[in-house]
């Protein structure tokens, strides 16, 4: 089972951030109110318009990254030193 985090990109959207994979801000006159960044998303044709700043669904991706990395350390370190639970 994967342990991916579900990153908030506004007015109640959300991505699992092992899922995104280009973020591009919006410039000019198409931003505006609710219109921060365009964010592509594995298995979604067209980009999702979010209302946040690429920085901060960044920044919450590294997150994500971070504390799934620290489950399956945390998860590989349970192994090593049960693996009597993990015998047959």
């Amino acid at each position: 089972m994967s342990a991916a985090k579900m990153v908030f990109i506004g007015f109640g959207k959300y991505a699992r951030a092992d899922k995104i994979y280009a973020i591009e801000p919006i410039t000019g006159e198409d931003r505006g109110h609710g219109r921060r960044t365009l964010v592509w998303v594995d298995g979604i044709a067209e980009p999702i318009v979010a209302s946040r700043t690429e920085q901060t669904i960044l920044e919450d991706m590294a997150e994500a990254t971070a504390v799934v990395a620290d489950v399956r350390r945390r998860r590989g370190r349970a192994v090593s030193q049960h693996p009597q639970l993990f015998e047959e």
